[in-house]
């Protein structure tokens, strides 16, 4: 690396404190949220059980709900159905990945 390069971006797996979480979509110890990121119960939930590798597939996952239906993040029914979403994609019933899954890679 050049030493005019900028510095490389944090891993996308890695968070600020070091938190580890038995991850509810891949079944094993992983990463965490370094902080809640959704208001409430919901929120405290996710952030005790799932972890940064796998609110980053929601995250793409939300920005195509937001798009097929067309809402707008800052609307109330907006986030109502973000958050009955959000609640299926983590807590449902096929929450968790199959074994071996392997995210796509990014080009």
């Amino acid at each position: 690396m050049s030493p005019c390069a900028p510095p490389l971006p944090p891993e996308p797996t890695k968070n600020k404190s070091g938190r580890t979480v038995t991850c509810v979509k891949f079944q094993k110890e992983m990463s965490g949220l370094d902080a809640a990121p959704w208001p409430g119960e919901l929120g405290q939930r996710i952030f005790d059980n799932v972890s940064l590798e796998a609110w980053k597939l929601w995250e793409e996952r939300m920005k195509m709900i937001l798009n097929e239906y067309r809402l707008l993040p800052f609307q109330k029914e907006a986030q109502e159905l973000v958050a009955k979403h959000m609640e299926e994609f983590f807590f449902g019933e096929s929450a968790a990945l199959p074994p071996g899954y392997v995210p796509q890679q990014e080009k």
